[in-house]
């Protein structure tokens, strides 16, 4: 890596932590959880991504009041070095990795796929989640692990399958699961 580059990524660090420092009080107050902040270049202008969650989720009117907060904020300090940005305020996506305690937490009643620390890669729905352990139902059985014994888990996407049955069974209801009469 080339001197130039280093000093970036150094500068980078400094004002992600400076970000980060400056916005979690902020987001928290909100009752939500900072969860990343990300800094990209898009032509002269940058791209602030500001990532909260929340137990329960995040809703719209949430992210608006977080966005006028941590707009203000940002116009108030020179963190950004006085350049032009894009402020993004968002919830995190499906393919987040659950890494804290909450993040398994506000996973409960998903199918999550993880690494336990021997390397043994398991897939189960999560039960339950503390800070020091996840409940999961792993093949119908319930399995306890320490938090320190898994690797990140990763939400897995269930899509519902639609039996024979049940398309037939629209179709005779019309379509809506209503009854019609002909």
């Amino acid at each position: 890596m080339s001197a130039a580059a280093r000093d970036g990524r150094v500068r980078g660090d400094r004002q992600k932590a400076a970000l980060v420092e400056l916005l979690t009080p902020l987001v928290e107050a909100s009752d939500h959880d900072l969860e990343d902040v990300i800094v990209s270049q898009a032509g002269k202008r940058r791209v602030v991504r500001v990532i909260v969650d929340a137990d329960g989720g995040v809703d719209l009117d949430a992210i608006a009041v977080i966005s006028r907060e941590v707009s203000a904020a940002l116009d108030e300090t020179d963190v950004l070095g006085g350049s032009p940005y894009v402020l993004e305020v968002t919830s995190p996506g499906v393919d987040r990795p659950l890494t804290q305690p909450r993040h398994w937490r506000r996973a409960a009643g998903r199918l999550v796929k993880f690494t336990t620390a021997e390397g043994v890669e398991l897939q189960g729905r999560v039960l339950s989640a503390d800070e020091r352990e996840i409940r999961l139902d792993v093949a119908g059985g319930e399995q306890v692990f320490p938090l320190a014994a898994v690797g990140p888990g990763r939400v897995q996407v269930e899509f519902r399958r639609i039996e024979a049955e049940d398309l037939l069974h629209d179709e005779e209801e019309g379509g809506d699961g209503e009854p019609h009469g002909h």
